[in-house]
């Protein structure tokens, strides 16, 4: 009888990287999906056209706006596990119960929570352009955060440090978490 010596494969793990709008959730996943070669998707761009008019014409999103981008991201987080090691998503995810949405029937699915204070975050949309989420909708996006407390819902990194060093220290976390085949 032949023995395998193949080493079993590393579970396939998809990461959301979720925050209020204007942490920086995009340049850092940008940046990690050149350096590990991973798949990445902006879930920006699952948002139904409704959505998208509303935030451009400054108004925040409730609940029932998010439910079917939130189900759009679920299905986007099962396929992306299928087809790449290592899969990168950007979402806020600002309530628990929102990542709950995501999380279902993904198990290979984690979050890592781009943490800042609001005078930080308003700096940097305030210098931002071609987005149509408007700075002044920022206040609602912190009223609506639900902050992750513990590691068992987000690893959390803050991003204070220049980007490089946030990227990094992301970089670190999804590594560890390879090497643990968690």
């Amino acid at each position: 009888m032949e023995e395998n010596s193949k080493r079993p494969a590393a579970p396939r793990r998809a990461y959301v990287l979720m925050g209020v709008s204007g942490c920086g959730k995009s340049a850092v996943a940008s940046a990690l999906a050149r350096d590990l070669n991973a798949a990445f998707l902006d879930g920006d761009f699952l948002h139904p056209r409704r959505n998208i008019e509303k935030m451009a014409a400054g108004q925040p999103l409730d609940d029932d706006d998010r439910a079917p981008w939130l189900r759009a991201l679920n299905d986007a987080a099962f396929a992306m596990q299928r087809t790449s090691e290592v899969s990168l998503i950007v979402c806020s995810a600002l309530k628990k119960s929102y990542r709950d949405v995501l999380r279902e029937g993904n198990p290979g699915l984690s979050f890592i929570y781009l943490q800042g204070d609001y005078d930080v975050i308003e700096q940097r949309l305030l210098a931002r352009q071609g987005h149509f989420q408007k700075s002044g909708m920022l206040r609602s996006q912190f009223e609506a955060l639900e902050e992750p407390l513990d590691e068992a819902d987000a690893h959390i990194i803050d991003i204070r440090p220049p980007l490089e060093q946030v990227v990094a220290s992301v970089r670190r976390h999804i590594e560890a978490q390879a090497r643990q085949g968690a």
